[in-house]
């Protein structure tokens, strides 16, 4: 780039693109400045845009009100509102209401930015191809590259951007009605060829948009791929007559196009900045393009009249930004990723596939939609079966012969504080705590079945019979102490992921002396220029199986209610699952089958002494978190295998395989992984990761994306987590009953939520 370096203030500026973003970033740059030249050029016609109806949120208009109020004005006096939104399925129509929308027509907004830009001097150039951003860069003190998802600005400076588009899996069209439906409306037809949807929304007194929907090989199916757009048109109003009352579909723009994903490491360069689509997309289904596009404009024109210098207003703008764009990116992932595994979902009962949708992105939770409405959270509860005045968290969950008084599980967390394998008094004092604090069921954290299947010499075990006995005073004091609290043991071995420091002194950081021989499925490090473990034979196989089978026993005497292998996270059984772990040649390698082999020999022989009427689960990782690993596609036929072996539920979590992992984080990033364990193999499952909030809860359990929620850090934080969110909710039923030496204290006024945000990296468990 040969531009100059931004030092001083933004006294020309170039606009490349004439969409919302960049027309109104235009405009209030002028106006905050009336002697700074602006000019926009746009490669199209000023009357030529896609799509029809464009939503923006009371958050948005407060910000146009504010940073201009001549266009908030301007929009008022077109917009269109209305707060309740319609899902229709299986001929059921589910109203929504208390949302609060606001819409109006994508033209007419951009007529109105181009009055403002005219009133106040901005240079427009429509049909008018931007010269490229180097000429643009060398010739003006800012250069804003509002040009699309396309942005050939981003991709000229690819390397310093370092932009990622992804494409999605559906098919989508954008067209128009010429009537005003009176909600925002989703319906699914379910057709011959697959799941098709409808999003709809009115944006003027006699027109709606309707965008419709379905998965790239429904579209092949159902030849959309060969029609025209009259056809098209034609077919779609066909399909959801119902919705439109039988009036036709019109559209601007024949093509049927894949959502893609925009992300940049970087939004700014010398003085070249993206702004809106150019820097980051987000689809469609929460209505945030150019709302985001919008508030990018507020936010540069407010950092720039902050910052004299435009390289620090940049750098301000891009920190303000950047956590509000990923935030919503996420939220606009998991809405997109919902729509996309409709078929899954379609036979929920109506009022739960309802509350699924509204709750999608996570930006609408349980807690919020009783607020907006009550009447439809209280049928959505009665239909799920929760008694009068109980929060879904807090409904009973029966696995085999043990009932848990609610869907709240203490996570296993390794503690790393034991002395020869021997629980001690901080874990009584650890687990006993968080039995006391109301959970349905409290795990241990691992534990390990042989001395040399250990993490950390400070890891608890059960290959002797002095630890089971020490293990007996804990479950004692649980059942004993905490009446209707089950406590369950995770059993597992190491694997090449043993003999290392504890994990506040260096996590999987070798020994630095007394260290002991690893095994694995095969001989590799789990990190590069580790410790190398040795690849087991058939006898040492034999061996480690039998010591999880004398563990069961052990564990069994101890008095566990329940009982979870460990196949997760690297340790020895997820190092055989894995094919970038497991490169054996023999009948334990290879295919997904053989590779399966032996983690099933050693379920079914610790099932095969664990008591028939105590549960058995499995907690996998659903996927590697890198190319080449398990997928989520190989998580669903390692979950029917465990299924068909017996397993009564499987927890799920994600990753700590690979030390090259790329995991993607953020809140409650492991349930996708879950829900569709749970869809398809139809198995109970627990979710796990990122879940901090009791609202969390209720939202995943009553949509019917988990049947248990197994939290951590909130257990850490706070050992009475369960009893305080049943407070914070009212709640005074069976599923929370306080320990009587604590009730007193059980009605104490409280303020905030339990919500208790923390890193982000896994806890290894």
């Amino acid at each position: 780039m040969t531009g100059r370096a931004p030092d001083g203030p933004a006294r020309s500026v170039a606009v490349i693109g004439g969409g919302p973003g960049g027309l109104y970033a235009a405009a209030l740059l002028k106006r905050l400045d009336p002697a700074r030249s602006v000019t926009v050029w746009e490669r199209n016609p000023a009357a030529e845009t896609f799509g029809f109806g464009v939503v923006l949120s009371d958050g948005t208009l407060g910000g146009i009100e504010h940073a201009d109020p001549v266009v908030y004005a301007a929009l008022g006096r077109d917009l269109v509102r209305w707060d309740a939104i319609d899902i229709v399925h299986r001929g059921v129509r589910l109203r929504s209401g208390g949302h609060g929308f606001a819409a109006l027509g994508r033209r007419r907004l951009l007529e109105i930015l181009h009055e403002r830009c005219r009133s106040l001097g901005v240079g427009l150039r429509f049909g008018d191809r931007a010269p490229d951003a180097d000429r643009l860069a060398a010739g003006h003190d800012l250069v804003i590259a509002a040009d699309g998802a396309g942005s050939a600005t981003r991709e000229a400076y690819a390397e310093v951007f370092r932009s990622r588009t992804e494409q999605h899996r559906c098919r989508y069209v954008w067209m128009a009605a010429d009537f005003a439906l009176d909600a925002f409306r989703f319906e699914i037809a379910e057709t011959e060829h697959g799941v098709m949807q409808l999003h709809g929304y009115p944006y003027r007194a006699d027109a709606s948009t309707v965008i419709v929907e379905m998965r790239e090989e429904v579209w092949r199916a159902a030849g959309f791929d060969r029609a025209g757009e009259r056809e098209s048109a034609e077919r779609c109003a066909k399909i959801f007559a119902d919705a439109l009352g039988g009036r036709p579909l019109r559209t601007r723009d024949p093509h049927w196009r894949t959502f893609r994903t925009v992300t940049c490491a970087r939004w700014s360069h010398g003085n070249v900045v993206l702004l809106g689509d150019a820097a980051h997309t987000a689809h469609f289904s929460i209505g945030s393009g150019t709302r985001l596009a919008v508030e990018d404009a507020v936010a540069l024109t407010a950092r720039l009249r902050e910052h004299p210098s435009t390289a620090d207003a940049l750098t301000a703008y891009e920190a303000e930004r950047g956590p509000v764009v990923a935030s919503t990116q996420r939220a606009a992932r998991a809405s997109l990723e919902w729509f996309e595994e409709l078929a899954r979902r379609v036979d929920q009962p109506p009022r739960r596939f309802a509350f699924g949708l509204l709750t999608r992105s996570r930006r609408v939770t349980h807690d919020g939609l009783r607020l907006r409405d009550p009447a439809f959270t209280d049928a959505v509860e009665r239909e799920f079966g929760c008694p009068p005045g109980t929060p879904p968290m807090f409904t009973p969950f029966r696995l085999r012969g043990l009932t848990l008084r609610n869907r709240v599980v203490v996570s296993p967390t390794d503690l790393y504080s034991a002395t020869d394998g021997l629980p001690g008094d901080f874990h009584l004092v650890h687990l006993g705590a968080r039995a006391l604090g109301g959970a349905g069921l409290v795990m241990t954290e691992m534990v390990c079945v042989s001395e040399r299947g250990r993490i950390t010499p400070g890891c608890t075990g059960l290959w002797t019979g002095r630890q089971a006995e020490a293990w007996r005073r804990v479950t004692d004091f649980v059942h004993r102490s905490a009446p209707g609290t089950a406590i369950g043991v995770q059993l597992g071995h190491s694997g090449r992921k043993g003999s290392t420091r504890r994990m506040w002194e260096g996590m999987d950081e070798p020994l630095p002396e007394g260290n002991w021989q690893l095994a694995a499925a095969s001989a590799l490090p789990y990190r590069p220029g580790g410790q190398l473990p040795r690849e087991l034979s058939r006898a040492q196989l034999t061996d480690i199986r039998d010591q999880f089978r004398q563990a069961a026993l052990r564990a069994a005497r101890a008095g566990f209610d329940l009982l979870e292998l460990h196949c997760a996270h690297g340790y020895l059984l997820s190092g055989f699952l894995s094919p970038l772990t497991n490169l054996r040649t023999d009948a334990y390698g290879g295919t997904p089958e053989r590779r399966l082999r032996f983690p099933l020999e050693v379920f079914d022989t610790v099932r095969a002494v664990w008591p028939e009427e105590r549960p058995l689960t499995v907690r996998i990782s659903a996927t590697d978190w890198a190319e080449g690993g398990n997928t989520a596609d190989d998580a669903v036929e390692i979950a029917r295998a465990f299924a068909a072996h017996g397993a009564d539920a499987l927890d799920v979590s994600t990753g700590q395989v690979v030390s090259a992992e790329r995991p993607a984080f953020g809140r409650s990033y492991q349930v996708p992984f879950a829900e569709r364990i749970r869809q398809e193999v139809r198995v109970p499952v627990v979710a796990v990761g990122a879940i901090s909030s009791w609202d969390d809860v209720n939202s995943l359990i009553l949509a019917g994306r988990t049947d248990l929620c197994a939290l951590a850090r909130p257990h850490l934080y706070d050992p009475n987590w369960t009893l305080h969110a049943a407070a914070e909710q009212g709640y005074e039923g069976p599923g929370a009953v306080w320990p009587d030496p604590y009730r007193a204290g059980s009605r104490r006024p409280r303020t905030g939520r339990t919500d208790t945000p923390g890193p982000r990296v896994p806890l290894r468990s």
